[in-house]
């Protein structure tokens, strides 16, 4: 639910462009292939009702606490949806994989060499306080977020040399080399900033005070860490846009928080608030009893979807030397027994995860293709050998909870890595003891770490599982203050740019970058740059497949699960699209307030109460 333009959701929709003989025109929209799928003069998005009503509330959950209502900085918590304050020059739509179209900016133009982009801006674009977004605003805007933003920003914007004002409504980047195919795009989803509004404040400050922005809401009012509410903006100047028509339909978002899933739970059937998103299996299959669901006062549904699931698992911190030896990162994998755990944890609701590119064509298969080895093959000697010779399966087991073949296989790589019994407990040649601490904020994952622990037990590791409120755990994250965790890598269906933040080497010590597992590999490196720079979809697709296999036989990971849908329950009162996007759920953009249920739900409310 929460919109971090250009760090978490703007991640899944990361862009690319083919190289053009020609300059192009300027343009109203841009695609990976050919063309894009809305034409110049479409009015709405096919997965949008252009004619919903406006009115209501939505009222939403969020676990935890916030502290900051900048949603681009490294300190504090953001508030859930903090970024809905705020615009960006172009939007991308959720029914095609790679495409864009003007949202601040009315048209975009692309250098044939991909070595510069330039927008013009729309010249009814304004702030809420009415001024106009100019070019200025444009450039402090990029030069803000490189500079004095979340770190995830320098390593985003690395590759662009400079902006600057080209006319009265034109803003042009230039980069520092030309054939990063991503570029272009990823400047078109720079949130816009308020030069003036800025003038005298700390950026990279935390601040509970409103924010000016220009887009379809504003902050009405907030308690710290309890509540906050955002109020539509009724003369918003981009509301009849065809990226906006029939979207941001409720008069207010409320979001009110909970420290715990199991009170968040109870608070929905009770009708605190109206839509949630399920993300525990368990509590899916056995939790939605409650009289509302059986009366159909909530609706409770699986939506597919086509969107990659990337990678969750337990993640390794390589910057702990327990961990430096791959030996003993594959052999902890023996020890989870996924099997075992999906059938009585999760109702046998997953799908164990085999890729970083997951639920998608971009995932490895089999053995490396033709094309894969001409990319790996200058490598040999320098990655597994693994990656050349056997297609990558986690382990498995019977699901029956003997899982003596799988620790055997781990007591025999633990003692080839120099890890021996003593007194029940694996210790090294020095006499340490192999232990290590799994940290979490979220206790729901207890179910399925605490038989993880036991197994290594029984192979003489010291685990343990650790719960720390949402604010202690981010700031260990940020400083890479943990053993294990448990994380998911999200992934987009066009990977670029941002794969610097989570793999490249120079993220590994910057506080606050997505490099979570502390990977340090050149040809990790090369690997990601060519990525980067692919020329078109089949090379990305070979590049993409050619990294898996690397991350992968390196054991960063213990791999999770996956599912491809989401699980969605909501009381019975919404308005939805007759179609359903395939790369997004779209239910606060989207969805409406239906006067008719609403009426009819709170009448029954009423009468149960």
């Amino acid at each position: 639910m929460k919109r971090l333009f250009g760090f978490v959701a703007v991640l899944a929709f990361v862009l690319a462009l083919p190289f053009a003989a020609v300059a192009q025109p300027a343009k109203h929209g841009i695609a990976l292939h050919g063309e894009p799928k809305y034409a110049p003069g479409f009015t709405h998005f096919n997965y949008i009702n252009p004619d919903a009503p406006k009115g209501g509330e939505m009222r939403l959950a969020d676990i935890g606490t916030f502290d900051n209502v900048n949603p681009f900085i490294l300190k504090g918590m953001a508030a859930a949806d903090s970024s809905i304050v705020f615009e960006t020059l172009m939007a991308a739509s959720l029914d095609e994989p790679f495409s864009q179209y003007g949202w601040v900016a009315e048209s975009v133009t692309v250098a044939p060499d991909r070595s510069w982009v330039a927008y013009k801006l729309r010249s009814e674009a304004r702030f809420h306080d009415g001024k106009p977004i100019t070019p200025d605003d444009v450039i402090f805007s990029f030069e803000t977020l490189r500079d004095k933003g979340h770190p995830f920003y320098r390593s985003y914007y690395k590759d662009v040399a400079k902006a600057e004002k080209t006319g009265e409504r034109d803003v042009k980047f230039t980069f520092r080399e030309a054939g990063n195919t991503e570029l272009p795009l990823i400047m078109g989803q720079l949130p816009v900033l308020a030069k003036h509004f800025w003038q005298g404040k700390d950026f990279a400050a935390t601040t509970l005070e409103p924010i000016l922005g220009s887009g379809p809401y504003k902050i009405e009012s907030l308690v710290p860490g309890r509540t906050i509410s955002y109020k539509r903006v009724a003369d918003w100047w981009g509301r009849d846009l065809p990226v906006n028509k029939g979207r941001y339909n409720f008069d207010t978002l409320r979001y009110d928080y909970y420290r715990d899933v199991t009170v968040a739970l109870e608070a929905f059937f009770a009708g605190r608030y109206d839509f949630r998103q399920e993300n525990i299996a368990k509590e899916w299959a056995t939790a939605y009893t409650a009289p509302p669901v059986k009366q159909g006062l909530i609706l409770k549904r699986e939506i597919r979807n086509e969107l990659p699931t990337g990678m969750q698992g337990f993640v390794y911190n390589m910057r702990r030397a327990l961990f430096s030896d791959v030996r003993v990162r594959e052999a902890l994998d023996y020890a989870f027994d996924f099997e075992w755990s999906n059938k009585n944890v999760a109702f046998g609701a997953y799908k164990r995860t085999k890729s970083y590119f997951e639920n998608s064509e971009l995932a490895a298969q089999g053995l490396p293709s033709p094309e894969e080895l001409a990319v790996l093959e200058p490598y040999r000697g320098k990655i597994p050998d693994e990656v050349f010779t056997t297609a990558y399966t986690p382990p498995k087991t019977d699901g029956s909870g003997d899982n003596r073949d799988n620790l055997r296989k781990a007591a025999e790589l633990l003692r080839q890595a120099g890890w021996n019994l003593k007194d029940g407990k694996l210790v090294n040649a020095s006499g340490e003891p192999l232990k290590f601490s799994i940290l979490s904020d979220s206790p729901a994952f207890e179910r399925w770490i605490q038989p993880f622990v036991r197994n290594l037990e029984r192979l003489g590791v010291q685990a343990s599982f650790r719960i720390v409120d949402t604010s202690q755990y981010q700031n260990l994250i940020d400083n890479f203050d943990y053993d294990m965790i448990v994380h998911a890598f999200g992934q987009s269906l066009s990977p670029g740019n941002e794969m610097r933040d989570v793999w490249s080497s120079s993220r590994a010590d910057q506080k606050g970058s997505r490099n979570l597992i502390g990977v340090k590999d050149p040809v990790v490196d090369a690997l990601v740059e060519k990525l980067i720079h692919a020329p078109d979809r089949a090379s990305l697709m070979t590049l993409c497949r050619a990294l898996d296999r690397v991350l992968l036989w390196n054991h960063y990971v213990i791999p999770h699960w996956y599912l491809g849908a989401y699980r969605v329950a909501n009381w019975d009162i919404f308005g939805q699209p007759a179609t359903a996007p395939k790369y997004g759920l779209n239910a606060v953009d989207a969805w409406w307030i239906d006067e008719a249920k609403f009426q009819k739900n709170s009448a029954l409310q009423k009468r149960n109460r």
